[in-house]
Order: C-alpha cells, then sequence, then structure tokens
C-alpha cells in the first residue's frame, strides 16, 4: 500500500463527511480532474483504505434507540477466547463495535437495543453463547454527546477547528 498524498487526504476527508458526492464534485474541491479522483477512488478502496460505504441511520427512527456500553471481562488463561468472541460477535447486530482494550476489562462492546428488557435478553444470549465471558459491566448512554466514525487526516494534533 503506497503512503496516502495530500490529494488522497483531501479526498478521503470530503468522502468520510458525504459518500455520495460525485467524482465531479470532488474533483472540483481538491483541484483534480474527474477521471483522476475516479481512479483514487478505486485505489482506495481496493487497497482497504475506504473499508465500507454506509448510510448512518437515526437509532431512534428503527425501533433500537438505546445504546449500551459494555465492558466485558474474558477467562485469562482461555487463549482462543478472543477469536471465539470475535467470529461470534460479528453476526450479532445489535453488538456494532467491539475493542480488546487495557484496564479493568478486556473488552468494551457498543450495543443497540429496543428497551432495557430487550438489553437483557442480548446479556444473557452473550453470556449463554461465550462461556469464556466471565462478567459484564454495563453503562447506559443516555444522550449522544457525539457520535460518528470520521478519521482525521490533518498533520496536526487538533483536528479541525469550526
Amino acid at each position: 500500500m503506497e503512503k496516502l498524498d495530500r490529494f488522497d487526504r483531501d479526498i478521503l476527508d470530503i468522502v468520510q463527511r458525504d459518500c455520495q458526492l460525485t467524482a465531479e464534485t470532488i474533483a472540483e474541491k481538491v483541484g483534480l480532474s474527474t477521471s483522476a479522483v475516479q481512479r483514487r477512488l478505486k485505489r482506495l478502496r481496493e487497497d482497504g483504505i475506504i473499508k465500507t460505504e454506509v448510510a448512518v441511520v437515526d437509532r431512534k427512527v428503527t425501533g433500537t434507540p438505546m445504546v449500551f456500553i459494555v465492558g466485558m471481562e474474558i477467562e485469562r488463561d482461555n487463549y482462543d477466547a478472543l477469536a471465539k468472541f470475535r467470529l461470534w460477535a460479528e453476526k450479532q447486530d445489535h453488538i456494532q463495535q467491539v475493542y480488546y482494550v487495557t484496564g479493568a476489562v478486556d473488552l468494551i462492546a457498543i450495543i443497540t437495543a429496543r428497551d432495557v428488557e430487550h438489553y437483557d435478553d442480548i446479556a444473557a444470549l452473550i453470556m449463554a453463547e461465550n462461556q469464556q465471558i466471565r462478567r459484564m459491566h454495563t453503562n447506559v448512554v443516555l444522550r449522544d454527546v457525539k457520535l460518528g466514525l470520521f478519521v482525521p487526516l490533518t498533520n496536526d494534533d487538533h483536528g479541525r477547528q469550526g
């Protein structure tokens, strides 16, 4: 994979904010031809730099408005526990994200649910299907303060201002 140049970074910045923009619109913004932008986007996708392009849906409208941040402890002597859980979690739509972390817990999961009872069912399923999970610590999200997956592409340490 080659290094990202200024044009790649500018294109990625734009498509992260709106992946439905045409190559022509992006080209005008970054100062390249439409065909150059198309080639770069194709390469960025093929190289796996652009992993996927998705629609961000308002959870409140879908019937799964609640979010739970769950810390999980896994068995220390079960070396394949993480791999087993990862494979299982990939098939569970309500488990939005999972992070392997340092600290008091081993995994942090972001889980969506209709309500507390639904989350309780999901938690029971996690424990039943994953014997390597010893304990779960749940935090209920009261309000989204900031939500996104934007990856900053600036060279400074402060990100975009404004």
